[in-house]
């Protein structure tokens, strides 16, 4: 087996399982512990994969994004719930921003029930859900494809959505630490904000697990959203800083809670 397509089997295991030891790898693949090694190295320079003692995850850490393809087998009702509260900020007629990231790709297969509807997206999900749907106006924002995070970034993707303008953008971020918003790739971060800045509305969609992390890369305060929604309360600590600032959530399973 060559070199890259053993590095795509590996991918494809750490997809399936999270994470992979290193003797199994080598065992599998019948090559050395040094191949696995270096092979390991270049996924993690790529940014594919984080290494650990004896292997490697793909499970989302401080500083390193999942693979979208891993993440979109995750969390299945907590992201309908949290598109089901988005969805409700949609009204028939709008013009809606939808960023990267596996739960706006289900908030952009539920937009259907609000059509007619203009949605501009980089997310390669939504467009692909929506681009065949009558009464849907779909903007594809063009750009570098990422496969890591199923979507399209860089310069061209700015300077698209530079150009336009939307009454509400759904922005979802992997952690939240005190009153500030944070992502773990420049160019993912990028992207957000230039919808963000082009977006009369912005809504700010979080797993109420990400709460209490940070990140490289600080994307935004939470002032900075008109409306926050989460799956639970994200504890006693981030609901008493969140209190004292004045910051309400809304929690998708109950309703709205000032904390």
């Amino acid at each position: 087996m060559k070199r890259d397509e053993r590095q795509q089997a590996i991918m494809d295991l750490l997809v399936a399982q999270g994470e992979v030891e290193l003797d199994r790898l080598a065992l599998h693949f019948d090559v050395s512990k040094m191949t696995i090694h270096r092979d390991l190295d270049e996924l993690e320079s790529a940014g594919l994969l984080r290494k650990v003692r004896g292997g490697a995850t793909i499970q989302s850490g401080n500083q390193f994004e999942s693979d979208y393809r891993f993440r979109e087998r995750q969390g299945a009702e907590v992201k309908s719930s949290i598109a089901n509260a988005a969805l409700d900020l949609i009204e028939p007629g709008m013009t809606v921003m939808i960023n990267d990231g596996s739960m706006a790709a289900v908030l952009g297969q539920k937009t259907v029930a609000k059509r007619p509807l203009t949605v501009i997206t980089n997310n390669a999900a939504v467009i692909d859900t929506l681009r065949g749907e009558v009464g849907i106006t779909m903007i594809a924002l063009g750009g570098v494809y990422s496969a890591k995070f199923n979507a399209y970034l860089g310069k061209v993707t700015e300077d698209a959505l530079a150009g336009l303008r939307a009454d509400i953008a759904f922005i979802s971020s992997p952690a939240v630490s005190g009153l500030e918003v944070f992502h773990m790739d420049d160019s993912v971060m990028r992207a957000k904000r230039a919808m963000m800045a082009q977006a009369t509305t912005r809504c700010l969609l979080v797993n109420h697990t990400r709460f209490g992390q940070a990140a490289l890369h600080k994307l935004a305060t939470l002032s900075e959203f008109e409306h926050i929604i989460t799956d639970r309360s994200p504890g006693p600590e981030a609901c008493a800083a969140l209190s004292h600032a004045g910051i309400v959530l809304t929690i998708s399973n109950t309703q709205e809670a000032d904390i």
